[in-house]
């Protein structure tokens, strides 16, 4: 069962962003501050979970949060700051639309830039050990996939809406064919080559 809090002396939010290692679409994170003594035992990493399981609990975790948001960056954005800085700033832009102001953060991961004054602790796989980075994972996922899919209805044959914008062999096929669209992230590996797609 994961841990509610890790400092239940302070208001926490939990951090975590979704789509980083994808080759087209923005990334998305999220920012989740859950009551202090929390429980819902279906809540967990979203990799773990279902689709359905997953939208299911976005409401619940949208309903019972006692604040919530989620921040994205583009993909020129990425481009220009690579993905590293861009997964730290959808998180910061998570963070600065949150009702309530957080008095500690935990983030998902062994990295993170400072946001504004506030300490935060790094928390590798800390989907799967603390509620609220479990729930800002699945806001995160189940934002960005809406996003993909809408995405896939304007360009379908990069079968957007099963990937996601994830590097897979179909995804690939499509850029090779068809070439690159505004989506698609131009300072990645985009063909699995080894050569930066910039080559196009």
């Amino acid at each position: 069962m994961l841990l509610s809090c890790l400092n239940k002396k302070l208001i926490e939010a939990g951090c975590d962003e979704a789509g980083r290692g994808c080759l087209a679409g923005a990334v998305y994170a999220a920012a989740v501050i859950l009551p202090k003594d929390y429980k819902n035992e279906r809540l967990n990493d979203s990799k773990k979970l279902t689709e359905r399981q997953r939208y299911a609990l976005r409401e619940e975790i949208q309903r019972d949060a006692l604040a919530w948001a989620v921040g994205t960056v583009s993909p020129a954005e990425i481009d220009e700051i690579n993905i590293l800085n861009a997964s730290f700033l959808a998180m910061h832009r998570a963070l600065d639309q949150l009702a309530l102001r957080p008095q500690h953060l935990i983030i998902d991961g062994n990295r993170f830039r400072p946001y504004r004054d506030l300490p935060h602790t790094t928390i590798v796989k800390g989907d799967g050990k603390y509620l609220s980075i479990a729930a800002a994972s699945i806001l995160a996922k189940t934002y960005r996939d809406d996003y993909m899919n809408g995405l896939h209805a304007e360009f379908p044959v990069y079968d957007w809406d099963h990937n996601k914008g994830y590097p897979t062999k179909k995804h690939r096929a499509a850029i090779a064919e068809h070439g690159t669209t505004p989506y698609h992230r131009m300072t990645f590996n985009l063909l699995g080559d080894g050569q930066l797609s910039l080559n196009f």
